[in-house]
């Protein structure tokens, strides 16, 4: 596994690739031809929102314990909705709840990123288009998100898309066990469950969207988040825990 760090470099955004304990800069395009650069102190950088994506693709009730716990039912094939890329923040930085939206939920999700262009993939070439994945919190005005038609604005306000820490390349999402994925408010587990219990499982997702929609190098598609989502307040810490990826903590406000 490679991990790979977008942090402020002397005020430019600019991707670092870690490993064997040193840091270096990336040179060239990370979806691309890239090659280490100038080695940096492996600490004391802010990190940044590890990509900037055209868009953030959601899949909506997609582990079975979350649609029950909704009450919806388990859909029949996947519910996709988009995330604006205006809601993004990166690592620490706040989750602001707007005055008088009603109860905002934490949502914890492991985030693909996708690594080449993508237009009618097959599920058995799905993996060639993956770049790697990331933590992301797919954060919900729940009562919104009730009261509308559309996912739109319960889920596109401002903040409401935490990810990151990193962007890592080379995670065996195929194993047996799948990737944990766990969601925790002030140090206390809230959330806890594996890909292996995808409704659809990545490869599907890959081919599903790219079938609707063309996706781009470091577009993400988040895959959909496992029972225990619950509501947010100003002073809570929320933290998305991914094996294999890292933890994103974020404040809220």
């Amino acid at each position: 596994m490679t991990r790979f760090y977008r942090i402020d470099h002397h005020g430019t955004p600019r991707y670092a690739v870690a490993g064997d304990g040193e840091w270096h800069l990336v040179e060239g395009d990370l979806f691309g031809d890239w090659r280490k650069g100038e080695a940096i102190a492996a600490n004391g950088h802010r990190l940044l929102a590890p990509a900037a994506p055209s868009k953030i693709v959601a899949i909506g009730r997609n582990y079975r314990d979350h649609a029950a716990e909704l009450n919806n039912p388990v859909p029949a094939e996947p519910l996709i909705f988009l995330k604006p890329p205006s809601a993004i923040i990166g690592p620490e930085e706040p989750i602001v709840i707007p005055e008088g939206i009603g109860r905002v939920d934490h949502e914890a999700e492991l985030g693909l990123v996708i690594g080449a262009r993508a237009r009618h993939v097959s599920e058995k070439d799905a993996s060639k288009y993956v770049f790697g994945f990331t933590c992301v919190n797919d954060i919900t005005a729940r009562d919104v998100q009730k009261r509308d038609v559309q996912f739109t604005r319960g889920k596109g306000f401002d903040t409401f898309a935490p990810i990151g820490p990193c962007l890592v390349s080379r995670l065996d999402y195929r194993a047996a066990e799948g990737i944990l994925v766990e969601g925790f408010v002030n140090g206390e587990r809230r959330q806890s469950g594996s890909t292996r219990n995808l409704i659809f499982p990545i490869d599907h997702l890959i081919a599903f969207v790219s079938a609707v929609m063309t996706l781009l190098p470091g577009d993400i598609i988040s895959t959909g988040t496992p029972a225990g989502v619950g509501p947010l307040k100003p002073g809570d810490r929320v933290t998305v825990k991914v094996a294999g990826v890292g933890e994103l903590n974020n404040p809220v406000k």
